[in-house]
């Protein structure tokens, strides 16, 4: 998921993982992380993903 940058006040490691930025037409895997949509430059987005809960 592509978060704003002032996701990091907020941010727990324990819940979050921090995946990388996203700053121009790139891909992670199969996902596309682009801050271009029709043409118009948009905010940086900081891409996270959520920890699996480790309970059993």
């Amino acid at each position: 998921m592509g978060v704003p940058i002032t996701f990091l006040d907020k941010y727990n490691p324990e819940q979050f993982e921090i995946l990388g930025i996203a700053n121009s037409a790139r891909y992670i895997g199969d996902f596309p992380c682009r801050t271009v949509i029709k043409g118009k430059k948009i905010y940086n987005r900081i891409l996270i993903r959520r920890r699996k809960n480790n309970e059993n």
